[in-house]
């Protein structure tokens, strides 16, 4: 009995930990007081009217929209092909392959910035946009072939070897039967590449170029200048978004990806 109060007390203070700052970030979202403080002063809506209003946020929201949702779409195409590749098959330096593709989520996001920097702008020489979205797609397909992958572990291969003497056809039977079964880790994959997408600074900082700035980066530029609760309110919103973008997901494509 003692143990399981211990549990619930440990848990509990976990939670508040984990969720008490971003409860305060949420509260002062609605400060009258021109400065981010807690408790506040009174209750406002202006400083959400504020991010509709500053066109450096707009943009920056729908660059990064559009960022997450192409780079997120091209490594799903990618990755879900490369995990199926490395579960299904005995290859050569298999466990040194799948290190390679994970690199990016081990090696500090600084460092993986400058370096697409010091290729895609400075040797390449490639637009800001092109840029961006190779540098978005490198950064999410790590994350896309890792969760398709423990999806793809947990699938009995012999299923689709089964449809194979039916005479179902490999590609026909990868989209028939290998697919509807790992859907939910496919769901996950988009979910979890898009939202790293989105948040995305390191990489966004190094390519962004003049008058292209993804939220976050317009957001970090904004904190240059001012620190009213603006800031507050853009991370609010980018809850709620996240929150609405994952239930949207889900119940479109009517997996339950969040609750299994």
């Amino acid at each position: 009995m003692r143990k399981n109060k211990f549990l619930t007390f440990y848990a509990c203070l976990v939670f508040g930990f984990l969720f008490l700052p971003l409860a305060i970030i949420a509260v002062t979202a609605f400060n009258t007081s021109p400065t981010i403080s807690f408790p506040i002063s009174g209750f406002t809506l202006k400083w959400f009217a504020n991010v509709f209003t500053t066109k450096s946020f707009l943009s920056g929201f729908q660059l990064s929209f559009m960022l997450a949702i192409v780079a997120t779409l091209i490594a799903l195409l990618v990755g879900v092909p490369a995990a199926y590749a490395l579960s299904r098959n005995s290859v050569k330096g298999k466990k040194l392959l799948k290190s390679f593709f994970l690199s990016p989520t081990i090696i500090p996001g600084i460092v993986v910035g400058y370096s697409l920097y010091q290729f895609i702008v400075l040797k390449m020489k490639l637009p800001v946009m092109q840029g961006l979205l190779i540098g978005h797609f490198l950064v999410v397909l790590p994350y896309v072939i890792r969760v398709v992958g423990s999806a793809l572990e947990q699938f009995d291969f012999s299923i689709e070897e089964m449809a194979w003497t039916l005479g179902c056809g490999k590609v026909k039977a990868f989209f028939k039967v290998v697919l509807p079964n790992i859907s939910s880790g496919i769901v996950a994959a988009f979910m979890l590449a898009f939202i790293n997408s989105f948040n995305n600074i390191p990489v966004s900082m190094f390519l962004s170029g003049p008058g292209v700035r993804t939220l976050p980066t317009a957001l970090m530029n904004y904190i240059e200048y001012f620190y009213d609760p603006t800031v507050s309110a853009v991370s609010v919103l980018l809850m709620a978004a996240t929150i609405v973008i994952m239930f949207v997901v889900e119940k479109t494509l009517g997996i339950g990806a969040l609750t299994k």
